[in-house]
């Protein structure tokens, strides 16, 4: 089972509801997607950091509904 673009999109609007994001779909099959992410809440944070806080917005779906993200995360 896929995931949605906008499905995707919403999940991380929750989470961090000031951010730019664009969602990319790499692979044409909803499960290959590119997120990128602008948000206040990446100040003063590693990528690291950053890349957990967006898989913890996520709620478990990753390896799941979603097989694989390509993360660009900062803060804006």
């Amino acid at each position: 089972m896929a995931m949605a673009a906008d499905e995707l999109e919403a999940l991380l609007r929750s989470a961090f509801a000031d951010a730019d994001i664009s969602i990319i779909d790499l692979a044409g099959d909803g499960d290959h997607y590119r997120a990128i992410i602008r948000s206040s809440a990446f100040a003063g944070k590693s990528r690291v950091a950053q890349h957990q806080m967006v898989y913890a917005a996520l709620q478990g779906r990753m390896g799941g509904e979603l097989h694989a993200l390509a993360l660009d995360t900062g803060a804006k």
